[in-house]
């Protein structure tokens, strides 16, 4: 008897075996193309067997019998036989498609207005080229559902083959979308039988883009058919850094769709996906703009950079380079932010340059740098199936990163622990194991605390500690001498329940950290993250996959620019810039002078222009009048200077106030790579033109540094890589061809040979060893010097529907869907105020007033409340303080003290 084959014979060509998991994957697999058809499968969902169009005939050996199966969810052996297309496998085929068509409009194979039909290909490879069973009762007449901002609802199109409801559950975790009814009746309903528009939904698009017929369709999707190319790019929302797929006709945006082989797998938010519009919104800025006689006033480029040029020469002679300083972009691209840093440093002197890592990250990068050596997350979102634990702390993911947030809800309902740490009760918090809703601002009393019990239990890694580690010995005595009565007093928590999350954490085999803002936006932020990274120290879980401590980065390129240099105690790389080597060093790269004395962080900036000592600014695509805190000090600063430089989009509360507004462009429009949450370096490829009168902002950048002397060619974003990737040595493998030929893009450091790294501080950590650090609780400035005046604690944060200061969201149908900021209040502090959800109520503290409408939630504990900044009518930070973290001068928005006071 002959041995038994190891392979698998499909149409009687024997393949390798491997370990797919079903007949459709393997066959895919091993001939690098789709030739079984299917109609209820999606390589984003779990296998179904709904359809059976993927059916084929398998023999387990050459001597078994043949039997017909669903290939999608048939396990793959050694020594099968599969016959993919034989006789009775066509008319199989045929036949089910025949079925399905016979309850689907008469019109449906010469349907051209719908886009893509994945039901018409289907029909067309199995030879179906007419309805055949076009008589009797059918859902044809079903009526459209057109409520939904994005999305189209046509159910007589529908063929319940679950892939919109599976999408919802499996990719989302929403659970809007069900099937309901029996037999004939069968069909797909939102929840509660809601229009489209009133349900659940949070237009992520998953149900739309896995729609084999259209019955759910984006509104862009019909003009998708229409164009004549596409472009690939990379979302410049949030930190996740989501990859799009933009169809283009004429110069136009159509329609942006997700590719499955990228980080975001298929799957976007509905920022991504649909809020695209506001890149040719009529408020575009179309022309340069200097103020004449109080008067913002249209003129050419040369004018608007010739007077840039006067004033730095003026201001030079008369204070100093030092007297200029410039903030620049975390949404444009490593290599304008790059270049804008050399143009303030190289050319015009100084070292006050920073952006708005200032104001989210930079307590992030300070901290895990003390503890680890490197500023940047460990581990990859990749890892999240890994992780058998997952801590979220200050963070709201599912609102502010939608994807993240999609694959940690989805890992949660896998069965891995969730554990939330959050004053607010978010989604993610109403799903977790445990939530400790905390008091803002007592991060450092609730880590001690859970770092207290860990040690108590003896769930410390010993090993990690002593060979990977040093001052553990000093940190765990410190430890053992904490007060976990006064800590759990001050938190307003109960201890056993942080008892409950120490062990949980401690024991988990793999247990995966993300914070946010809620972290770092504090006095003690910086503090917090190094007792984050103590966390995972004392556990050792670090250096592997399914673990680590990964902050979810606010903006979409917010770990580039600080990357690129935009910081003013950092050059590019991350190089000390007061360390005589290092300036020597990028003289030597650069062939240009480097300033030698201490630039300004960002509220150094604003003082100094109130002082008298800041006499010029230049901005780079951030609107601090609406985003940064203190409003009244930053408005105020803004009129001391004496000449502020605005490069922007549209005409922002900061560009108001410019004495010269340069019109920048979107993502859409320009070439670079973004760096995401996880250090992905990833290519943006400009899909149109620059509006007329724009230039992309690389472009703006190099000429002006053409107008201080410096002889440039063009912006070229490859060009710019290039030198990149010779001054700073994470990048040292990074080509535009490179990054071209890699979807999922690469995660620095990148070595010369352009591997890059998935999992940082494997064997050892940047610094050598990792680094313990002990910090006691200390109550926020804040609350010590108002909280008697202002009884409320504030605090802010972002809603799914709008990014940031909603610059660009309240330009498109997002602002349909959300459409103001509101307070949240809870129900005692309500009832003690005597409001009601949609009463009008004003938040005051010392340094004003906004009013704003009430809703009543339980979702805030008594004495907080909550709000968001999406809207300029609102300013919310009208109201909030100068306190800064103590190391970087973050800015603390998450505790403001505030009274709460029914409008009249």
């Amino acid at each position: 008897m002959s041995d038994q084959p190891k392979g698998v014979f499909i149409d009687d060509v024997e393949f390798p075996f491997d370990d797919s998991s079903s007949i459709l994957a393997f066959t895919d697999k091993a001939l690098g193309d789709k030739i079984i058809p299917t109609l209820c499968n999606d390589d984003n969902l779990n296998p179904y067997g709904a359809c059976r169009v993927c059916s084929v005939e398998v023999q387990q050996s050459e001597d078994a019998p043949k039997r017909t199966v669903a290939s999608c969810h048939t396990p793959i052996a050694p020594g099968m036989r599969i016959y993919t297309n034989s006789e009775s496998v066509k008319k199989l085929r045929k036949n089910i498609v025949e079925l399905v068509l016979s309850d689907h409009p008469p019109d449906c194979l010469t349907c051209e207005v719908n886009g893509n039909c994945e039901l018409q290909d289907v029909a067309a490879s199995v030879g179906v080229r007419q309805i055949r069973y076009a008589k009797g009762d059918n859902h044809c007449d079903r009526e459209k559902d057109l409520s939904h901002a994005y999305m189209r609802m046509d159910l007589s199109k529908c063929i319940n083959c679950s892939r919109c409801v599976r999408a919802c559950d499996e990719v989302q975790g929403q659970f809007t979308l069900t099937m309901t009814g029996r037999g004939f009746e069968s069909r797909i309903t939102t929840d509660n039988d809601m229009l489209f528009g009133d349900s659940s939904c949070v237009s992520c698009g998953a149900c739309a883009q896995t729609c084999p017929t259209s019955a759910i369709s984006d509104v862009f999707q019909s003009k998708s058919v229409e164009a004549d190319k596409t472009v690939r790019t990379t979302c410049s929302y949030c930190g996740v850094g989501c990859n799009l797929e933009v169809a283009v006709k004429n110069d136009e945006v159509l329609s942006i769709r997700a590719p499955q082989d990228a980080v975001n797998a298929g799957h976007t938010c509905l920022k991504g996906r649909y809020a695209f519009k506001f890149y040719n919104h009529e408020d575009r800025l179309t022309s340069p703009l200097i103020r004449k006689d109080g008067v913002l006033t249209p003129c050419s480029w040369d004018e608007a950079l010739d007077f840039i040029k006067g004033k730095f020469e003026s201001i030079k002679q008369d204070h100093g380079p030092d007297a200029i300083a410039g903030i620049s972009s975390a949404r444009c691209t490593n290599e304008e932010n790059y270049m804008f840093q050399k143009m303030i440093r190289q050319l015009v002197g100084t070292n006050n340059i920073d952006c708005c890592a200032r104001v989210c990250h930079s307590p992030t990068a300070w901290g895990m740098q003390q503890s680890f050596g490197t500023g940047a997350g460990t581990n990859s979102t990749a890892d999240i199936p890994l992780a058998d634990l997952m801590i979220v702390i200050g963070a709201n993911p599912t609102a502010a990163h939608p994807v993240t947030g999609a694959k940690i809800k989805q890992q949660a309902m896998s069965g891995a622990t969730l554990i939330v740490i959050d004053p607010v009760r978010t989604e993610l918090a109403r799903m977790a194991d445990h939530h400790l809703q905390l008091k803002p601002g007592t991060n450092v009393a609730v880590l001690n605390m859970i770092q207290y019990y860990i040690v108590e239990a003896g769930l410390l890694d010993h090993e990690f500690i002593k060979e990977r580690c040093e001052g553990g010995e000093d940190f765990i005595e410190q430890i053992k001498e904490l007060d976990v009565d006064a800590m759990a007093e001050i938190s307003g928590l109960d201890k056993e329940d942080v008892k409950a999350v120490a062990i949980a954490y401690a024991s988990a085999n793999n247990a995966m950290e993300f914070h946010g803002l809620g972290v770092t936006e504090h006095s003690q932020g910086t503090k917090t993250v190094m007792l984050i990274s103590n966390l995972a120290m004392m556990t050792g879980n670090l250096g592997r996959p399914g673990v680590g401590v990964n902050p979810l980065r606010g903006q979409n390129n917010v770990q580039g620019a600080a990357d690129m240099g935009c910081q003013p105690h950092h050059g590019p790389g991350y190089l000390w810039m007061d360390q005589k080597d290092v300036q020597d060093f990028y003289e030597d790269k650069l062939g240009l002078p480097t300033p030698t004395t201490p630039g300004r962080k960002i509220p150094e900036m604003f003082d100094g222009a109130v002082d008298g000592s800041l006499k010029a600014l230049w901005i780079f695509a951030e609107d601090v009048v609406q985003t940064d805190p203190n409003t009244h000090h930053v408005v105020k600063a803004m009129q001391g200077l004496d000449l502020l430089v605005v490069q922007e989009i549209f005409m922002s509360e900061t560009a108001k106030m410019a004495d010269v507004v340069l019109p920048g462009t979107t993502f859409l429009e320009k070439s670079g790579t973004f760096t995401n949450t996880e250090r992905r370096i990833q290519q943006v490829n400009a899909a149109v033109k620059p509006l007329p009168g724009t230039k992309t902002d690389g472009q703006i950048i190099v000429e002006m540094m053409r107008k201080l002397g410096l002889d440039q060619p063009d912006f070229d974003a490859a060009e710019v890589l290039k030198e990149v990737a010779s001054v700073v040595s994470f990048f040292e493998g990074v080509t535009w061809e490179g990054l071209a030929a890699s979807p999922m893009g690469l995660q620095w450091p990148v070595n010369k040979k352009g591997e890059d790294t998935q999992i940082l501080h494997i064997g050892e950590f940047k610094r050598g060893k990792g680094k313990f650090h002990y910090h006691d609780w200390k109550e926020s400035e804040e609350l010590t010097k108002h909280k008697n005046e202002y009884p409320f604690i504030l605090t802010t944060s972002r809603e799914l529907q709008h990014y940031n200061c909603a610059t660009m969201t309240r330009r498109t149908s997002n602002v349909q869907i959300l459409t103001k900021d509101v307070i949240m209040l809870n129900p005692r502090d309500a009832k003690a105020k005597d409001l009601i959800s949609g009463d009008r109520a004003t938040l005051k503290s010392d340094r004003g007033q906004v009013t704003l409408d009430v809703e009543v939630t339980d979702r805030v504990k008594k004495g907080v409340v909550r709000t968001t900044f999406h809207f300029p009518e609102v300013l919310i930070n009208e109201v909030t303080s100068g306190v800064t973290d103590e190391e970087t001068k973050c800015p603390e928005y998450k505790i403001v003290a505030v009274d709460v006071l029914k409008a009249s």
